[in-house]
């Protein structure tokens, strides 16, 4: 299936790694404001460029249409290429309310085509297994999960776009932009939360609206207690692995970024033998992204492309759907709103 990109920037060009590396696409073209821009990615990947948003939407070549604008100008595009009947794939968070997410779905929906969001956290190994023993119940009773990104952003990276740090075009800070990868697998693995008490501040940075330091305490539908701390403003010469832990009676498994550094059930199973063998951390790392978001491979970014062409040719929902890739944002605003009220409790 042949691919468009919305966006002419760094994320942009790095949907174009991923569409080039992946099976079952194609990487056919590009659509920027900017002439200069457009013709940049162009020139470094291939395809067709555009300034005309009509005429890149209107090309009967194209068949899916990732977006990689700022968090906040996600849904016109996501709406003009629905419209278009253009399947959609958009980078996190999907928008940055989950008003504006329904909107997207129902657009979609109405338009008969597939809406998937990019969670490329999700689509590793690692993942795969822990997935799998939450599933099966190897935790026993769920009691404390939590998620820890406590990664570094210097205030260049602030600077640089004039987007970055506002309420309207990133949606947020720590939280909405950075963690939300590891609050996507939280509740992936661990289940929606039924209610949240939070406290977020800026305190390393200048000129941005958000947060860069962020903690909320969470009460999960099941029962459990967790919590998630958040933030850009964690320096570290190598940065540190960001982290989700579960715990239960039964089982506790702590996953660094790609690797385990605690994988440890009451009951033995033959995943066990996987895990010990492939995919334990043999020392502390750098943090995948942690200090420099340009490092971060396109690997699950692949993958996340590749599932939304299996679904498109089964017939089947993708695994990251407009439903699902709605969760963490629906949390995260309510974290915002617990701490806008001095840390009341906020039920979803």
């Amino acid at each position: 299936m042949k691919f468009g990109i919305i966006g002419a920037g760094m994320i942009a060009n790095f949907h174009a790694k991923a569409i080039l590396a992946m099976e079952g696409g194609e990487l056919h073209s590009f659509y920027g404001r900017r002439q200069d821009a457009v013709d940049e990615l162009v020139a470094e990947n291939g395809g067709i460029g555009y300034t005309d948003l009509d005429a890149f939407l209107s090309d009967p070549e194209l068949d899916i249409v990732t977006i990689a604008t700022p968090s906040g100008a996600h849904l016109e595009p996501a709406l003009a290429a629905a419209k278009a009947g253009k399947h959609i794939v958009c980078e996190k968070p999907l928008e940055i309310t989950p008003e504006r997410i329904d909107m997207m779905i129902n657009a979609c929906d109405a338009a008969g085509v597939t809406l998937s969001g990019i969670f490329n956290r999700r689509f590793h190994p690692a993942m795969d297994v822990f997935k799998k023993a939450a599933d099966e119940g190897r935790f026993g009773r769920l009691t404390m999960c939590d998620a820890y990104v406590k990664w570094y952003r210097d205030q260049a990276y602030y600077d640089s776009g004039a987007w970055r740090g506002t309420w309207a075009l990133d949606g947020g800070g720590a939280l909405m932009n950075q963690s939300i990868h590891l609050i996507d697998q939280l509740i992936y693995l661990a289940g929606d939360v039924a209610s949240v008490s939070a406290s977020t501040a800026c305190l390393a940075h200048e000129g941005i609206e958000v947060e860069d330091t962020a903690v909320a305490i969470l009460e999960f539908k099941n029962g459990a207690r967790g919590v998630i701390q958040g933030s850009t403003a964690c320096w570290s010469s190598t940065g540190h692995p960001a982290e989700v832990h579960l715990c239960g009676d039964q089982g506790s498994a702590f996953l660094a970024d790609e690797k385990f550094r605690v994988w440890d059930f009451a009951e033995p199973s033959p995943d066990d033998d996987l895990v010990k063998a492939e995919l334990m951390q043999g020392s502390v790392g750098k943090g995948l992204g942690a200090n420099d978001p340009k490092a971060i491979n396109f690997e699950g970014h692949k993958r996340n492309f590749e599932d939304v062409v299996a679904a498109i040719a089964e017939g089947r929902t993708p695994r990251v759907d407009g439903v699902e890739a709605r969760r963490a944002v629906a949390l995260i605003c309510a974290i915002y709103e617990s701490a806008r009220n001095d840390g009341a409790k906020v039920h979803l």
